[in-house]
């Protein structure tokens, strides 16, 4: 059952050279280190978006490290911050 708490969540999306690169598969490998629940997925429009959901430190702890990570293949990030109910149980590719 996913949790009621508002948790914190950010929605980001990623251009740049991050399609056909892992890039989906880095960052779900990263995810596995931290409490952290979400999704990322390409776009048609050849970008990257992840959303995460975690407690605020934890949240800003993992999307650093994504990219750090993946700073090769990045050429700009765009970062949407929100909070709410929890609405995603572990983190997936999709």
């Amino acid at each position: 059952m996913l949790r009621s708490t508002p948790v914190a969540r950010a929605e980001v999306f990623f251009s740049g050279h991050v399609q056909g690169v892992g890039f989906r598969y880095a960052v779900h490998q990263v995810a596995k280190g931290y409490e952290v629940a979400g999704m990322v997925e390409n776009l048609a429009d050849g970008r990257v978006r992840m959303v995460a959901e975690a407690d605020r430190a934890e949240l800003d702890a993992f999307v650093t490290e994504v990219a750090e990570r993946m700073h090769g293949s990045i050429r700009k990030t765009e970062r949407h911050d929100s909070s709410g109910p929890r609405t995603h149980a572990g983190f997936v590719i999709r």
